[in-house]
């Protein structure tokens, strides 16, 4: 009985998607990017009902896929007793007022629809602050005139976060709620810096997990780590960034870190919103990149991520490729070379070969050394436990012996007192 009324609430929504001539790979839509955004409105709790894909060379600048496709569109969701449209694309205020008049339900597009997602997902204080951020940035500019979808209340996709209040009647009030939000951010991101200054101190490298959604790096995290995360499969299942420390090598300890997950046309927003937890990538001392390698999109989502990579981490951060799932491949279908490791976390398969890749591409860029320093020097021991990880200190008769991991600078300034690279 339970099923049957869950089933009745569900939004039944048709999706559409444009693809012009003059859009960008980014912004148009395919048959893939489709799919993948009936992926994210089972995710949200909703079923597809239909699919729509115009092509035109320019968007209608009134009803973006032209008032003949819009009126197709109403007679599929007739049809098929849908309540909403959801878009692939991004659509201006104008845009969802002129479809929902000629439709007569609910339109949203797909950055609601993401945003959606992540409203219902976020657990933490942070990661609700980050989304309700997004949202009201994404609202702000589409009051003008958000029709059916501003004014519905009370549940349902498209309706969670701010837009359960009367949003349009107070710009004002928006703004100011922005600044709000922004400045608690700016206090979490300070307390992340001081957590941030300790680890450094105690030269504890990040290891930050990035890939597409869905790829599976909470699944990663738990293995290693015993997390116990919820790792499910579905979209957008990480919001909150989650870190723990893993011994790597009785030499190495590192900090994991997991992050949310990457995706096609990710809003810029929540990109913007984000940044407290995506800056982890901007101060990460490796970057481990898990990719589904049973992903039918592979090399299209490795790029998406690659993409996003070079805007949010600092440049020339080494980046360690993770083939996962390498369980339900063949063989021969698993890449090999330098900086890439087939893994399956789930089956826990070459998590031992995968630490060692982590050691290996951390010690490209930190140096084990044996130090001799001149009692005159003395004062670099302390130096050395500030931003070093020291293993071993002996006080011989002639010289202080250190065993140390440094980086790239502290071994550029001793590299004269070196006795031996170990």
């Amino acid at each position: 009985m339970e099923e049957i009324i869950n089933q009745e609430k569900q939004e039944r929504a048709v999706l559409v998607g444009l693809n012009a001539d003059c859009f960008s790979d980014e912004q148009t839509a395919t048959e893939d990017t489709l799919d993948e955004l009936e992926s994210l409105l089972e995710t949200a709790g909703g079923v597809c009902t239909g699919m729509v894909l115009q092509n035109r060379h320019t968007p209608d600048p009134h009803s973006f896929i032209g008032e003949g496709k819009a009126q197709e569109v109403k007679m599929l969701v007739e049809a098929t007793n849908s309540t909403m449209v959801v878009f692939d694309n991004e659509l201006s205020a104008g845009n969802i007022r002129a479809l929902e008049e000629i439709i007569g339900v609910p339109v949203l597009d797909r950055s609601a629809l993401i945003l959606d997602i992540f409203a219902q997902r976020a657990k933490t204080k942070e990661g609700r602050l980050q989304v309700e951020l997004a949202q009201y940035k994404y609202l702000l500019p589409r009051l003008s005139g958000m029709g059916t979808s501003m004014s519905r209340q009370g549940g349902g996709i498209g309706t969670r976060g701010p837009g359960e209040t009367k949003l349009e009647t107070d710009r004002r009030h928006i703004r100011e709620r922005i600044n709000r939000l922004e400045e608690e951010l700016e206090q979490v991101r300070k307390v992340r810096s001081v957590q941030r200054e300790r680890r450094m101190k105690n030269s504890v490298p990040v290891v930050a997990i990035v890939g597409y959604t869905n790829s599976g790096k909470s699944t990663l995290l738990n293995q290693l780590t015993g997390a116990g995360i919820p790792a499910n499969n579905r979209l957008f299942d990480t919001l909150d960034t989650t870190s723990r420390l893993l011994r790597v090598s009785d030499n190495l300890d590192v900090i994991l870190s997991d992050t949310v997950g990457f995706i096609a046309k990710l809003p810029h927003h929540l990109v913007n919103a984000f940044h407290a937890t995506l800056e982890e990538l901007e101060y990460a001392d490796l970057l481990l990149h898990v990719i589904d390698l049973s992903d039918p999109y592979l090399e299209r989502h490795i790029a998406v991520v690659d993409r996003l990579i070079s805007k949010l981490a600092k440049p020339q951060t080494p980046v360690l490729r993770c083939y996962n799932k390498a369980d339900l491949v063949y063989s021969e279908d698993i890449p090999m070379g330098k900086d890439v490791v087939a893994i399956s976390a789930k089956k826990g398969i070459n998590m031992d070969g995968l630490l060692k890749a982590i050691e290996k591409a951390l010690n490209q860029r930190r140096h084990h050394v044996i130090l001799g320093l001149p009692y005159s020097m003395g004062g670099k021991v302390e130096t050395l436990h500030d931003n070093a990880q020291v293993l071993k200190v002996d006080y011989t008769e002639s010289q202080i012996q250190i065993e140390t991991i440094l980086d790239e600078i502290l071994f550029g300034r001793l590299r004269e007192y070196v006795i031996k690279e170990c």
